[in-house]
């Protein structure tokens, strides 16, 4: 068999190993810009940046889940089952709310007088 594969290759004429050679120029200069393009500041930059973004869009969907379920628990201390509000929880928050205004109100009153 390394016979035969010998005798292939002393068979092939100039034209099909300078046709090889350009082949195999042509592969390492495709590979040598694809390396160039992968190494090159702004291809890292935006690599970097798009990392950075993902990982933000994570984090802020992840708080917004996190948000949702404490705003969802409060919700469910002052309204029941069918929607309604619960008066009985709504009212002592709500003067608990004028009260902690009426407050800081007062308190930047006597800082001004």
């Amino acid at each position: 068999m390394g016979e035969a594969s010998t005798q292939d290759k002393s068979a092939r004429t100039t034209a099909q190993i300078e046709a090889d050679i350009e082949r195999t120029r042509d592969r390492l200069a495709s590979t040598l810009d694809e390396l160039a393009v992968r190494v090159h500041p702004s291809t890292i930059s935006a690599q970097v940046k798009a990392k950075a973004a993902a990982a933000v869009e994570e984090k802020t969907a992840r708080a917004y889940v996190a948000a949702s379920g404490v705003v969802e628990k409060v919700r469910a201390q002052f309204v029941d089952e069918k929607g309604q509000p619960r008066r009985e929880r709504v009212v002592p928050a709500a003067l608990v709310g004028v009260g902690l205004v009426l407050l800081v109100a007062s308190a930047r009153k006597r800082r001004k007088g």
